[in-house]
């Protein structure tokens, strides 16, 4: 499978069942405009939709990932979205953005270089492993222009970043080094290729059996905010489904013939 999806703001190049989805507003370090906004919900709502999905890699074209809100282009009045209007999710326009990667089906791996700050930091958020450049600078940003976090952060980072030094980093507005970052669980990884360790992480993803890896997210899912009975019984319902499927079988017959497996996609993206 391989495809292409052109965006002013945002691009998509699907191969082997792996999106490398890329911020594309590099001359303005791919700040959060407007258009931008509407390009990413745009994106992830295709990715939802696409056949044969196994994995998605987010990064940003230029210097950096995402410099957050383009403050100029809000200050101008130019902002133009409703933050009291609620998707079924009950995400607003702007925390989808961030939030609807957590949604989708597949898992998603964020690579950042350069700056992600603000509104860039909780997009990094979304994603289900983050990698960064050793010397991206990173920053929640929003206290510096009186604001708060919005866009799904607070959600977001529960449960992966350490409670007190959040606290204090969103306080603050201060700027993060990527070992603090870190250490703390805001970042997953760090690597001087951030991009080629997520795509690898990806593709080691694709190789996998769909129907797994699709249930295993929905089960981090659950466990996000279900207690231990609803966790445990979650479980086994994706046990149950899974044991002598097509796609669990052929993981045992490869692994016992010594060959790559050929995984058929789930039914409902067939």
């Amino acid at each position: 499978m391989t495809e292409d999806i052109v965006d002013e703001r945002v691009t998509i190049a699907v191969a082997d069942g792996v999106a490398d989805v890329r911020l594309a507003r590099a001359d303005k370090m791919n700040a959060l405009d407007p258009a931008m906004f509407a390009a990413l919900a745009q994106a992830i709502d295709r990715l939802a939709a696409l056949p044969g999905l196994r994995a998605v890699v987010l990064s940003g074209e230029g210097r950096a990932f995402c410099a957050g809100l383009d403050i100029a282009a809000m200050a101008a009045g130019d902002a133009g979205i409703a933050l009291d209007a609620r998707r079924d999710d009950g995400s607003n326009a702007v925390q989808y953005v961030c939030t609807g990667w957590r949604a989708l089906p597949v898992p998603v791996i964020a690579a950042a270089h350069g700056v992600a700050f603000g509104g860039g930091c909780q997009l990094l958020a979304g994603a289900d492993l983050r990698v960064a450049h050793p010397a991206t600078r990173l920053s929640i940003r929003e206290t510096h222009w009186g604001l708060v976090p919005d866009m799904g952060g607070y959600a977001l980072w529960r449960g992966s970043v350490r409670d007190d030094v959040l606290r204090e980093w969103v306080y603050t507005a201060r700027e993060l080094s990527a070992d603090e970052a870190q250490a703390a669980g805001l970042i997953t990884y760090l690597d001087p290729e951030p991009r080629e360790r997520a795509l690898a992480i990806a593709r080691a993803i694709a190789a996998r059996s769909p129907d797994a890896v699709r249930a295993a997210k929905r089960l981090f899912a659950v466990a996000a905010d279900a207690d231990a009975r609803a966790i445990l019984a979650a479980e086994s319902a994706e046990q149950i489904a899974l044991l002598g499927a097509p796609n669990q079988r052929e993981a045992v017959r490869a692994e016992l013939e010594r060959r790559a497996p050929a995984f058929t996609d789930p039914p409902e993206r067939r």
